[in-house]
């Protein structure tokens, strides 16, 4: 089945704001303390085509991952682990939230400089945007499953993250992680 490529929607913005404001506020009560709320992933990058899926970082210090994580679950996410990529905890949303990827991440960790790097390279360079966003549109409709589109676009995000500014030893750190279970932002 092939995997949905939409076209930019101006709406991404504001549904992230939205999921932003109650992940803050639930954070907040508890006392959890954060270092930011990243809109990450394709639909963080105005005028990329993606997966209608909005890509959260609650970004956190190391010591703070279990509480940010309780507060997740009891907002209703379902806690799935690290699913391969270190200092980077998935979390499958309650249906009322609809379609997001909502992860805590490590501040400073190799997951969030790829989302980060991901995300910039993107924003800056309007031929690569386009580039990677023929890719994703020719990977979504010829994979067979999400595993499929992520092999299809592997080469250009490694490309897009060298033109972000990781390194080659980083890249091929991010390049041999494993991701069980589903997708990572982009």
């Amino acid at each position: 089945m092939p995997v949905e490529v939409a076209e930019y929607d101006d709406r991404w913005p504001a549904r992230f704001a939205e999921l932003r404001s109650e992940y803050a506020a639930a954070l907040a009560r508890a006392g959890v303390p954060v270092v930011a709320i990243e809109h990450v992933g394709s639909t963080s990058v105005p005028g990329l085509a993606a997966k209608p899926v909005i890509d959260v970082d609650i970004v956190v210090a190391e010591r703070d991952v279990a509480a940010a994580a309780a507060v997740l679950v009891g907002l209703g996410f379902e806690p799935r682990g690290e699913l391969g990529i270190p200092q980077r905890w998935a979390f499958r949303p309650p249906a009322r939230l609809g379609a997001t990827h909502t992860y805590v991440v490590v501040d400073g960790s190799l997951a969030l400089r790829n989302h980060l790097a991901l995300r910039a390279a993107l924003r800056a360079d309007a031929g690569l945007r386009e580039e990677y966003a023929a890719v994703k549109r020719a990977a979504g409709a010829a994979a067979a499953d999400i595993e499929d589109y992520l092999v299809a676009k592997n080469a250009t995000i490694q490309r897009i993250l060298e033109v972000g500014g990781l390194s080659s030893a980083e890249r091929a750190e991010i390049d041999g992680q494993q991701l069980p279970g589903g997708p990572p932002a982009g």
